[in-house]
């Protein structure tokens, strides 16, 4: 089974640098509270790492 990351938005990106608001819409997110489902890649991690002030990240089990 391949790992999967659940990655929920709590902060907003309002006063944020432009990469920044563009990671978020790259990885699904934009409103307060929303959560997408990512395969745990290290892409996705550069990602998560770019908003990790922004972001809390969940390992889960994939399908």
């Amino acid at each position: 089974m391949a790992k999967k990351l659940r990655i929920k938005q709590i902060r907003s990106a309002i006063g944020r640098l432009e990469n920044q608001k563009r990671t978020i819409r790259a990885l699904g997110l934009g409103k307060l509270r929303k959560t997408v489902v990512h395969d745990d890649h290290p892409s996705i991690r550069g990602m998560i790492h770019t908003i990790r002030h922004l972001i809390t990240v969940e390992e889960i089990d994939g399908e």
